[in-house]
């Protein structure tokens, strides 16, 4: 069986939720992976986070394992940002296993790009338990045990220009902006700026992109791609997240969207690091 290990750099998953994680567990037995678990997969009986350093040295311990094929992520939440100090990314930028996660580990991949130059997946691998856990299914064995790249298939339509072209990065918007003024931040120059969002009403996000444009973001980036922005769609918000982007990043940049990235529990695939090319 490929061996993979599942980490928790984020919030713990609380310990009411030890039936999902094995349910998690059962799932990937069934599709002829092994998964092995870190020890801080769970919050602390005092409903405390294991340490920065801690989540830090759970994650490298699976890098430094030579059994392990990949790394995936199960959390979400705040304090994902807390480990980058503490990580060895000579032995990462050495390794050849990608490291997968989504929402708050945005800000860790998009870490390990700008430390190392290594690609990592904006993916969680908690959706193949949901409701569309089939077809989320089919499409992880067809990328992680195949090679395919079936999960990473997305649609996008174009809302400003009609084609882009350059490595993506980015991720969760309120996430990618904590690594703003670190060392951690990649640079923006040429890149296609992925851009999604789980929370957040018009007027957070307009904080957000404008933060993003005083950063010189959208002078820099070769592309915006829009991922699902869920509770201003569900809210129905005005102004949306397209209009707002027009005003703030300008009518030179191009700017395309897709439904198959975010937070919704269909959402496919996307590699930071990677070169993408959109018409």
């Amino acid at each position: 069986m490929k061996k993979i290990g599942i980490v928790c750099c984020s919030n713990g998953r609380k310990r009411t939720s030890m039936e999902e994680v094995i349910y998690l567990k059962n799932i990937l037995l069934s599709i002829g992976i092994f998964p092995v678990f870190s020890n801080c997969i769970y919050k602390g009986e005092d409903d405390g986070n294991a340490s920065a350093r801690e989540r830090a040295q759970a994650l490298m311990n699976f890098y430094i394992d030579d059994e392990i094929e990949g790394i995936f992520d199960i959390s979400g939440g705040d304090i994902a940002n807390g480990i980058l100090p503490y990580l060895n990314y000579k032995t990462i930028a050495d390794s050849s296993k990608m490291l997968w996660g989504y929402s708050d580990l945005t800000t860790v991949i998009n870490a390990v790009y700008a430390k190392t130059g290594k690609k990592s997946g904006l993916y969680q691998i908690r959706n193949l338990m949901y409701d569309d856990g089939e077809e989320q299914k089919k499409c992880f064995i067809n990328t992680v045990i195949e090679g395919g790249n079936d999960l990473f298939r997305i649609s996008s339509r174009f809302i400003q220009k009609k084609e882009m072209k350059g490595v993506v990065a980015g991720g969760n918007i309120r996430c990618f902006l904590k690594l703003a003024g670190t060392e951690f931040m990649p640079d923006l120059r040429g890149k296609i700026l992925l851009l999604e969002s789980l929370h957040g009403t018009s007027a957070q996000i307009e904080a957000y992109l404008c933060q993003l444009q005083q950063l010189g973001a959208f002078e820099k980036a070769a592309g915006i791609l829009l991922g699902t922005f869920t509770q201003m769609e569900a809210e129905n918000c005005i102004p949306t997240v397209e209009t707002l982007l027009k005003e703030i990043a300008g009518r030179d940049i191009p700017i395309a969207v897709t439904k198959d990235i975010g937070h919704g529990v269909d959402a496919k695939a996307v590699i930071i690091g990677q070169e993408l090319y959109l018409c």
